[in-house]
């Protein structure tokens, strides 16, 4: 993913990652760190049918094939180049990788227990249209979840992305869903680069 200059007023908040590997250096450690803390909170039984909505290079569709012991797991993500980084994960054999837009996943109703998005939905271009996908496609009485980073509180080294997002938090659009925040919870897995050196 190319990074524009700190100056740079046509900066899209709406980021789109679209190579695997420098993904995986970029931000691959990070997800599986947060992924843990994450799952522990979700504290869901194995056995579940899981949606990774926006899956990226596969790391955390990965992490929910070993930690989890799912029935399936379907990985979604719109760009092909993250899909086939992802395809090569040797933990995520068992994932089913499909190419398609979080706002308009090519799912059918009902078809899964848990729908997760890890660092997603912030870079939607409609995060509530986004959470109404995730809760059409999930059965009756089952869940969906997001974490994302703490861009409410960006640091000051935070640069384009955490300073041109407002109103890019999941509770933002959460009201058009017609839903509810049935929990909100703080996880800290890091705070800065020494906790997780790259």
């Amino acid at each position: 993913m190319a990074t524009p200059p700190l100056g740079d007023k046509s900066f899209d908040p709406c980021l789109r990652f679209d190579d695997g590997a420098d993904y995986e250096t970029m931000m691959g450690r990070w997800s599986v760190l947060v992924a843990a803390p994450f799952l522990n909170w979700l504290a869901l039984p194995q056995g579940l049918d899981w949606l990774d909505d926006g899956c990226g290079n596969g790391v955390f569709s990965e992490v929910l094939m070993s930690r989890q012991g799912p029935r399936s797991v379907v990985g979604a993500d719109p760009s092909s180049a993250q899909l086939a980084f992802a395809r090569q994960r040797p933990g995520a054999a068992g994932v089913r990788f499909i190419e398609g837009d979080a706002q308009a996943l090519p799912l059918p109703n009902t078809c899964v227990d848990a729908a997760v998005m890890a660092l997603v939905l912030f870079f939607l271009p409609d995060p509530a249209r986004g959470l109404q996908e995730m809760l059409r496609v999930v059965r009756p009485g089952g869940t969906i979840a997001a974490y994302h980073w703490d861009m409410a509180h960006p640091r000051p080294c935070g640069g384009p992305a955490t300073t041109r997002c407002p109103g890019r938090y999941p509770n933002s659009g959460l009201a058009r869903t017609g839903y509810r925040v049935v929990q909100a919870q703080v996880l800290k897995a890091f705070r800065t680069l020494r906790d997780c050196p790259l």
